[in-house]
């Protein structure tokens, strides 16, 4: 469903331990909103619903829920530090289009 990359699992797993919350999992949802029309919505969450699916990618454990998840299908989370664009960032095969952050699209 969802692939977390090594540095982006690294990112995770070191945000995880700098809040003593190593039992915690990385909740990936959308949401409506944003320039495009949806937004990505990224937490650390310890609650597990039954409407998750819990996918596990390069160590880190990733809850979804299922009205998300057509709309994450495939896509990759990623984690750059460059200078121009630090952050977590979202390649989504499902998007038709997406806004110039990065941080919204068009199912």
């Amino acid at each position: 469903m969802i692939t977390v990359t090594t540095n982006a699992a690294k990112q995770v797993l070191n945000l995880l331990a700098e809040q003593g919350t190593e039992g915690s999992l990385l909740r990936i949802g959308v949401q409506g909103g944003g320039c495009s029309g949806l937004e990505y919505i990224l937490a650390l969450d310890d609650q597990i619903t039954p409407e998750d699916q819990i996918v596990e990618s390069n160590g880190v454990k990733v809850l979804v829920d299922n009205e998300s998840a057509p709309y994450l299908s495939g896509s990759i989370l990623d984690f750059s530090n460059d200078l121009s664009n630090s952050g977590f960032t979202f390649t989504n095969p499902n998007a038709s289009r997406s806004c110039g952050c990065g941080k919204s699209f068009c199912g």
